[in-house]
């Protein structure tokens, strides 16, 4: 794709404002540029790195979440419309891992599972009841885990969410949890 840089810039702003997550390796790998044109671009348009916007999109999304604190998330809450949907990602690091193979252990995809499961209820109090788990293959150390929520059922303080964790498309891990809403005396709301 060969493009001015004018044009170059105007594609790179208007796919970083569809998916702020871009890394500039791929965006250098989609535009056929170097990732120091790409840092460049990015500076003259005064877009942040991906880090850094990455943690703005998070910080108006946390804000929203009611049963959990910003730190008890595992992973980092990309979007949430509470009561439906829930998205997190997670790039397995090696302390996630087994030394030996670099298979993530499986409690980390749990955790990030869990965490998204509870904080998509809006109550200031949510335990989870039950968790019925499908592990359907392995994740490496640096594979980005997609987990999303979904709400299919609610009856009065409890909600059936549906979680589904995906690396590269392909389905990592498949979760249901009976989640439960309490009052602040950790009685059922």
């Amino acid at each position: 794709m060969s493009l001015n840089p004018r044009e170059r810039r105007e594609r790179l702003k208007e796919m970083l404002a569809t998916n702020p997550f871009l890394s500039d390796r791929r965006l250098a790998r989609h535009f056929g540029v170097s990732i120091q044109t790409i840092r460049l671009d990015r500076m003259a348009l005064g877009i942040p790195d991906q880090r850094t916007r990455t943690k703005e999109v998070a910080e108006r999304v946390y804000g929203r979440v009611r049963s959990l604190g910003q730190r008890e998330i595992v992973g980092e809450l990309i979007d949430v419309d509470l009561g439906k949907t829930a998205i997190s990602v997670m790039e397995v690091s090696p302390e996630m891992a087994f030394e030996r193979t670099g298979i993530a252990r499986s409690h980390y995809i749990f955790a990030q599972a869990d965490s998204l499961a509870i904080c998509l209820i809006d109550a200031q109090n949510v335990v989870t009841g039950i968790a019925n788990l499908k592990f359907k293959r392995p994740a490496k150390v640096g594979e980005k885990l997609i987990a999303k929520a979904q709400v299919i059922r609610v009856k009065g303080n409890k909600s059936v969410v549906l979680v589904e964790t995906r690396s590269q498309g392909e389905l990592v891990f498949r979760g249901k949890f009976l989640v439960f809403a309490l009052d602040e005396r950790g009685n059922p709301a």
